[in-house]
């Protein structure tokens, strides 16, 4: 399917459904907040960001309203979600604006940076951040070694990274499906316009190693039984020959202090 029309399915909700920052954005910044809180890491007066806002100004209006200084909403592409955006004026005035019938985020609180974040031109359009967080999005990414590179140069001495990644085929019912088939035929005719790059538990553990100085990996989803239904098809790549690493579905990852 053409990136497009993937893109504009998955705005009107038809046959691709969103992420949780999409379909509960206010849930999702529930989670983030109650995780890093665990990690006794505060929102307030911090500088955010959302790597893969897909969007909509919902997840980073609500940041602001539970303490955040300043959010910046990050995506690759500009896809805005009008429709869904004009229904947060009334509650998040503050931080919105209505301009040529078209609602747009007040300057002073967000930042909207689309591009490629590799690029340097769009690094040098804001200035360093407390707090990067994503939902789904890492499993997407092209070029995660350099992405995560590029958002480590992006991150205070100090700061933190919350990212929950979901390491499934996308196609639910078969959650290891994906991992079936040589890189070739993969690419050639089965990744989905989406772009699912199979990294696997270890991959991430590898990528956020050489890019913070503190680490932490927390399994979310373990999916043992499918795993042994799928093994002896599962191509060796993907296998460590520890279950218990190779059955992981969902993780989530904080990392501190970029290298």
């Amino acid at each position: 399917m053409p990136e497009g029309v993937a893109r504009f399915l998955l705005k009107r909700r038809w046959i691709i459904q969103p992420g949780l920052e999409s379909t509960d954005p206010f849930s999702a910044v529930e989670r983030y907040v109650e995780t890093l809180s665990a990690q006794g890491v505060s929102i307030q007066g911090k500088r955010v960001l959302v790597f893969g806002y897909g969007g909509r100004f919902a997840v980073g209006v609500d940041l602001l309203k539970r303490g955040a200084a300043h959010v910046v909403l990050c995506d690759h592409f500009v896809l805005l979600d009008d429709e869904r955006n004009r229904e947060l004026l009334s509650a998040y005035g503050n931080y919105l604006k209505l301009e040529q019938a078209e609602v747009s985020p007040r300057g002073e609180f967000i930042t909207l940076l689309h591009g490629d974040i590799r690029e340097d031109s769009i690094q040098k359009q804001i200035s360093q951040v407390d707090v990067i967080l994503s939902t789904s999005v890492f499993e997407h990414l092209d070029d995660v070694a350099g992405i995560t590179q590029a958002l480590a140069k992006l991150t205070a001495p100090q700061g933190v990274h919350l990212h929950f990644v979901d390491l499934r085929d996308h196609f639910f019912k078969y959650p290891f499906e994906m991992l079936k088939y040589s890189e070739q035929v993969w690419k050639n005719f089965l990744n989905p316009s989406s772009n699912l790059n199979r990294f696997r538990l270890d991959d991430y553990r590898r990528v956020f190693d050489a890019n913070f100085k503190k680490v932490e990996f927390t399994v979310l989803e373990q999916l043992t039984d499918e795993f042994r239904k799928a093994k002896k098809q599962i191509r060796p790549e993907f296998k460590t020959g520890d279950e218990a690493v190779d059955a992981v579905t969902l993780i989530h990852v904080i990392a501190n202090g970029p290298k």
